[in-house]
């Protein structure tokens, strides 16, 4: 559906996709950024299902986060923190574009096969950023993809010092 989706990320680097996929797949709910039509941030509370390669984004009908992707298609969506601050697994972050999915079979398609009642939204996601930051030791470990790229790591402690590669 998308040249940027979950697949090309999986193709580029399968154990960094994994380690996000498995973020996301802790808890269902997570947190979508979308802009207002005044340019301003909406945070919204959203289910999102990696599948058939493809990361989507499901919507109650009329929405405000929906009409606002309607308009803008640019979001980013944050994995749930858990329960307290011991985030296992790390934190994970993806931004990109959300393209609307619109033919009537297609949609009957993912419903069937998610069991997702009619009416809803359904947007895939055009990636253009995907971040997992660990802590590793005195490390805040910050992986990221961005499409046509190889994943970037960055390390950094807890003090004055840069950051540092690898």
């Amino acid at each position: 559906m998308t040249t940027n989706n979950w697949a090309a990320l999986e193709k580029a680097d399968p154990d960094f996709a994994e380690a996000v996929r498995a973020r996301f797949a802790q808890r269902p709910h997570h947190v979508l950024a979308t802009l207002r039509r005044d340019g301003s941030p909406r945070l919204s509370g959203l289910n999102a299902e990696i599948r058939g390669g493809e990361l989507w984004l499901g919507m109650m009908p009329g929405s405000m986060k929906a009409m606002d992707l309607r308009r803008d298609p640019r979001f980013a969506l944050h994995s749930n923190p858990g329960e307290d601050e011991s985030m296992p697994g790390g934190d994970a972050r993806v931004s990109g574009r959300a393209l609307e999915l619109l033919d009537p079979p297609e949609l009957h398609r993912y419903a069937e096969e998610t069991q997702t009642p009619h009416p809803f939204h359904l947007f895939h996601a055009d990636l253009t950023e995907v971040v997992h930051v660990t802590v590793e030791g005195d490390d805040l470990v910050i992986r990221t993809w961005t499409p046509g790229h190889p994943v970037r790591t960055l390390r950094r402690g807890n003090d004055d010092e840069p950051p540092r590669e690898g």
